[in-house]
């Protein structure tokens, strides 16, 4: 989800430039900082990205003036320090929530309402919100291919983990065979002690329970549903889309039978497996915040 694009343009007495980066998010965060004086342009932006992008923390910066605009346009001294105040006022609040803010540029400050005393803007802008717009196309083509370079190297990563955990599942199996062969004589010798040490045996009851130790134990539906989860996060990286939150969804079941077959192990083998499983799925759930 992370990524940056910046471009300039220029049409008729207007020129401009556009500022767009994302990082992580949960879900989609529109931060636009656009003017305001160009009708519509606002509404035609947001949904212009949210058409493009599905995840991620997203801000977009568009600064626009005219050509004259540097020699007309002056300092408005009594907004200026009022603007000043209230950044100072938001870092001061922030510091003390602990919440690190990025340094206020001045060319930020300038594009805050009323700073500038900028000439006053009564043509049509439709021409003007048409032209950015058009823009607004090759600075996303630049943003999204840029996005799409980090996620092929991301998914060559979440691809290894995703072998590696198929590894791990292949002696989670051996390791849980290996238990197997030797479960019926330590069933044996459990039921010799108990023989031995009671007088009246409840054959009926002392089955029941050894079956239901055995049902505990078994790991047969964890790792079928394992092999399941490898097959569809495969089927997941490979296709095209979004498919971060549903990689969110994978992650969470990976872990949730790496946390049952180490409950149920019985063996430090099959536990050894899976501690390895939880570490390489903790790895891949960090990975799957980036993705889209």
């Amino acid at each position: 989800m992370t990524g940056f694009a910046a471009r300039q343009g220029a049409a008729g007495r207007y020129s401009w430039t556009w500022d767009l980066r994302s990082v992580n998010g949960r879900g989609l965060d529109l931060r636009l900082r656009l003017p305001d004086w160009i009708d519509g342009l606002e509404q035609a932006v947001r949904a212009r990205l949210q058409g493009a992008l599905h995840r991620g923390s997203v801000q977009m910066t568009l600064r626009v003036q005219t050509n004259a605009e540097a020699a007309e346009a002056a300092l408005d001294p009594e907004r200026l320090a009022r603007a000043l105040k209230m950044i100072a006022e938001t870092e001061t609040a922030a510091a003390a929530a602990d919440i690190g803010l990025r340094p206020s540029s001045a060319a930020e400050i300038l594009t805050l309402r009323g700073v500038l005393d900028a000439p006053s803007r009564e043509e049509d802008t439709a021409p003007l919100r048409k032209a950015l717009e058009a823009d607004l196309d090759l600075l996303l083509a630049d943003f999204t291919a840029m996005r799409a370079s980090e996620g092929a190297a991301l998914a060559a990563t979440v691809a290894g983990q995703i072998d590696e955990i198929e590894r791990l599942h292949g002696a989670a199996v051996a390791a849980a065979d290996e238990r197997g062969a030797r479960a019926e004589d330590v069933l044996k010798t459990q039921l010799a002690r108990i023989v031995e040490a009671t007088d009246a045996v409840d054959a009926d009851r002392l089955a029941q329970e050894l079956a239901l130790l055995a049902v505990k134990a078994d790991v047969t539906e964890e790792l079928d549903r394992l092999s399941a989860h490898i097959d569809a996060a495969r089927d997941l990286v490979a296709a095209d889309g979004p498919k971060g939150r549903k990689l969110d969804f994978l992650v969470q079941e990976f872990n949730r039978e790496a946390n049952t077959l180490c409950s149920k192990s019985g063996s430090r083998a099959l536990t050894a497996v899976g501690l390895d499983l939880k570490a390489v799925i903790d790895q891949m759930r960090e990975q799957i915040q980036n993705v889209e």
